[in-house]
């Protein structure tokens, strides 16, 4: 499956929140959208940073409750990988778990079109599994 697929099922909705905004604010994002990640974007196509709850729970543990005033910009992760609108599932789900990230942008064309998280792609394993299954049954009662 390809991950503009699970985008098509999806949305290709991103909320994206400027570098100078605060860590409160972000806070407010993440809950009002029920969201883990927002992607840190001047113009909401490109992209600055990628900043997450776990972001902001170890910034709290490290630096204390006046982080929640700093920019976004002063805890976000920076390198960003992204994946294509035409790149493949099961290799998304390997960089993911290898590397310990829950969410990934992607880009096509150099402009932000939509975000995958760990879900969207556990959840695309799950149907596929169900599909495959859905058809030997029904061969198996031919």
């Amino acid at each position: 499956m390809l991950i503009g697929t699970i985008l098509r099922g999806k949305g290709s909705a991103v909320t994206t929140l400027a570098p100078e905004a605060t860590v409160r604010e972000l806070l407010g994002k993440l809950s009002d959208h029920n969201i883990g990640a927002v992607v840190v974007s001047t113009d909401g196509t490109t992209i600055q940073g990628i900043v997450s709850e776990r972001d902001v729970v170890r910034r709290l543990h490290d630096r204390g409750a006046e982080i929640l005033d700093a920019p976004v910009s002063s805890i976000m992760t920076t390198e960003v990988r992204t994946a294509g609108p035409g790149d493949n599932v099961d290799e998304l789900r390997r960089t993911m778990t290898t590397h310990r990230f829950r969410h990934m942008p992607v880009v096509e064309n150099g402009r932000l079109v939509g975000i995958v998280s760990i879900g969207d792609v556990v959840k695309s394993a799950i149907e596929e599994l169900e599909t495959e299954k859905a058809s030997l049954v029904d061969y198996l009662h031919r």
